[in-house]
């Protein structure tokens, strides 16, 4: 059987030297969320009852080592149940006329609403982003919502002219069935807002299977979903939960009950899960790897493009599937370029702390995982020929943040592009690559030279070279930016990338269409055999 999963979660001992900060205590219990870390609490939602059959995990605060909670996971009988609690749903739903729908999205959007600062605190305690990033990842729940309830009284497809006489042609859209949507531990809510809002407009039931490491998160934004759709007289199965590992998520895209699998994940898994479901002629969304770059022209502002970066490259601590990973100066300002970034880099170090805090900019890694391999990074590089500029080393810390997983914000100067190859992988990590270029071409050239093609940045003044670099012979990514930022998409365009990310698209434009079943629909309303291109059957 398919094993879809990050990785495996042993169960840590519980640190019980410290009880939880009267905050994080406040923000479990004002989301219903078990005070005590002890106290198991469900990670399956059924659509009919809180109740899980599987193992027990723990949370873990990635700023403290702390624990934050007991999960209980999903056992294979939870997801038989739970698949089959969404197909009912579904057949009772799609029946709901879509601007009815549209008011129950409304009211989850203005429940969530509600509770954005303990969602987002609570998003900040366990991924482990900064308080500012976890109450925006919430709000671009509450964004895409708003998007989805327009969206919900303009449904439709295309009317096309008939060469027949009295002939009309219509695109139909209907409801596609069920949603499974896996995601990734970076984003532990937005991405499910993103599915569920579009899945539920269009007329579907959804099961999600958050990351194994972000499980109260997910538990926490469900509860709220299901007692909007209940207190509607509506199926809380249209909102299934089943937190758990790669078992749990083998089955959800294995199962042809499953009609649309919405994954989030690394490009191996990625191309398992692409595979599976395309063996059983299912439909799959893929969001898969980033490797993200930046290029500055010697006409760009270079201030805007020193300040962008910044923030693009150490935002999330450089865990953004959209983060700048790779940055191509022109040979004529690179020299100048690189020793401001490096002054703004270094001036980082001291900000970077308890992602609560206020004056924090750079919260923790998620995991000692994700320790090791930015360790093994950076000695690839300096192997590989690369230079460390600033950075580079794992952190130290002291009281309570002495169990997180602190790494210094790092860039690594290539000259030698080809030797380098660390350089043509993802690493989650804020690990930025720097190199330069002389023509606009050969920067192009750099920037599609990998396997990734999600987002991408030309930062210039000058008209010709930002329209070729948005053009046919410019960046090969699905998202690509001039004088702006490879990360911090807005919802109202479609989100997804090319090549080896997926070619997924997701939350805005034309990306509710793939949760729908679509009919080419002809109605004769003469009384003649109507046939086309001059056919004649007499």
């Amino acid at each position: 059987m398919l094993r879809i999963s990050s990785r495996r979660l042993s169960t840590p001992s519980l640190r019980s030297k410290r009880h939880l900060s009267s905050s994080t205590v406040g923000v479990l219990s004002r989301l219903s969320l078990p005070t005590d870390p002890k106290t198991p609490t469900s990670g399956v939602f059924t659509g009919r009852s809180w109740r899980a059959r599987g193992e027990l995990t723990t949370s873990i605060n990635p700023a403290t080592g702390d624990v934050l909670g007991t999960v209980q996971q999903a056992s294979l009988e939870d997801v038989e149940e739970t698949i089959a609690n969404a197909r009912l749903a579904y057949q009772e739903w799609r029946h709901v006329p879509p601007p009815k729908r549209g008011e129950v999205v409304r009211q989850i959007r203005s429940a969530l609403a509600e509770r954005i600062q303990d969602l987002g605190d609570l998003v900040t305690l366990e991924m482990g982003k900064i308080r500012t990033e976890g109450k925006g990842e919430v709000q671009e729940i509450v964004d895409v919502m708003d998007y989805a309830v327009g969206l919900s009284r303009s449904l439709g497809g295309t009317v096309v002219p008939s060469e027949r006489a009295r002939h009309f042609i219509t695109e139909v859209p209907n409801p596609l069935g069920v949603v499974g949507c896996i995601t990734a531990f970076n984003f532990p809510t937005a991405v499910y807002g993103w599915n569920l809002s579009l899945a539920l407009v269009t007329g579907n039931a959804t099961i999600w299977k958050p990351a194994p490491s972000t499980p109260l998160t997910a538990i926490a934004l469900n509860k709220i979903i299901v007692d909007v759709l209940e207190a509607n007289k509506y199926p809380g199965a249209l909102s299934g939960l089943l937190c758990g590992g790669g078992e749990v998520g083998g089955k959800i895209v294995e199962d042809k009950r499953v009609d649309l699998v919405s994954f989030t994940g690394s490009e191996a898994r990625g191309r398992d899960v692409g595979m599976a479901v395309a063996g059983r002629f299912g439909k799959s969304l893929l969001e898969l790897g980033g490797n993200n770059a930046a290029i500055v022209l010697p006409d760009a502002n270079l201030e805007l493009a020193l300040r962008t970066i910044l923030f693009s490259a150490l935002g999330t601590a450089g865990q953004r599937c959209t983060t700048t990973r790779r940055l191509f100066l022109h040979k004529s300002i690179s020299e100048s370029f690189l020793q401001s970034l490096a002054s703004a880099y270094s001036s980082t170090f001291s900000r970077v702390g308890n992602p609560l805090d206020s004056n924090t900019l750079i919260g923790p890694l998620h995991n000692k995982d994700a320790v090791k391999r930015f360790e093994e990074a950076i000695s690839e590089i300096k192997q590989q020929g690369g230079k460390i500029v600033v950075g580079g080393n794992v952190k130290k810390t002291d009281g309570e943040l002495a169990g997180g997983n602190w790494v210094e914000p790092t860039i690594a100067l290539v000259e030698d592009v080809a030797k380098v190859k660390v350089m043509r992988r993802e690493t989650f990590a804020p690990i930025l690559y720097v190199s330069t270029f002389e023509t606009l071409e050969e920067a192009i050239e750099l920037n599609n030279s990998v396997d990734q093609g999600l987002s991408s940045s030309l930062f210039t003044r000058d008209m010709s070279s930002a329209f070729q670099w948005i053009g046919p012979a410019g960046s090969d990514c699905g998202i690509v930016n001039v004088n702006g930022s490879t990360s911090g998409a807005e919802i109202g365009a479609p989100f997804g990338g090319n090549k080896s990310t997926g070619w997924g698209r997701e939350s805005g434009g034309d990306a509710w269409k793939q949760y729908c079943r679509w009919a080419s629909c002809t109605l004769n309303w003469s009384n003649e055999l109507g046939m086309a291109q001059g056919v004649k059957f007499e």
